[in-house]
């Protein structure tokens, strides 16, 4: 896990105190529905909070997305939110371009999620560090239009003008702190964190075991 110094884990514990009394509760629940399924109690909920250029993140999700995709819908819900890291310069960046996508067509947003893991090089620190603002902005948008569509270019740009897509974002990153995040991947299944080890991360078979006694459980009910 992409874990914070004790300043910034001294960092998040003020910023947490502060939102529970500029909290802003948003219109839906936040984050992005896996595959466009409703995401439901009657079944295992899980919900990951990811930083698109976070080397841990995206070493995660392949096996997460394979465990959810052997249940199918009517046994696991998924839903991703993003939690751009404050030590990532292009965190917050590439999250709200997420959002963005996620407003015009949500069946790309995933689409665009698995682009930026498989090209995360493209957007670490080192790489942009010569680079302008408005230059990072316009190389992410040419990346999410070329992944996406270049007919998505237009909207995608006036994304990035509209200020709700940025108080979106600002939202995810807010609403993890509220539920105790404070490094990308965190998992929580039914609710309840899951602990996460950078020396043995969770892979297909981490997620059938946490996965299956629910799925027990649910056929003895």
């Amino acid at each position: 896990m992409s874990n914070p110094t004790i300043p910034l884990t001294f960092l998040l514990i003020l910023t947490y105190s502060a939102l529970l009394s500029q909290s802003i509760i948003p219109s839906r629940y936040d984050g992005f529905v896996y595959r466009k399924r409703a995401a439901s109690t009657a079944t295992v909920l899980i919900e990951a909070f990811y930083d698109p250029v976070c080397p841990d993140s995206r070493d995660s999700w392949p096996p997460l997305k394979q465990a959810v995709d052997h249940y199918g819908p009517t046994v696991v819900s998924l839903i991703v939110h993003t939690f751009p890291l404050p030590y990532h310069d292009n965190a917050f960046i590439t999250s709200r371009a997420l959002h963005i996508v996620n407003e015009l067509n949500a069946s790309a947003t995933y689409h665009l999620l698995n682009a930026f893991f498989k090209h995360q090089e493209r957007f670490y620190s080192e790489q942009t560090l010569n680079m302008s603002r408005k230059a990072v902005l316009d190389k992410v948008i040419d990346f999410a239009s070329s992944t996406l569509g270049n007919s998505m270019q237009s909207a995608i740009n006036s994304g990035f003008n509209d200020s709700a897509t940025g108080t979106k974002t600002r939202v995810s990153f807010k609403y993890g702190c509220s539920r105790g995040v404070f490094g990308t991947p965190f998992f929580f299944v039914n609710g309840f964190s899951i602990p996460f080890n950078d020396s043995e991360p969770i892979n297909y078979n981490g997620w059938r075991n946490i996965i299956d006694p629910f799925t027990t459980k649910q056929r003895n009910i």
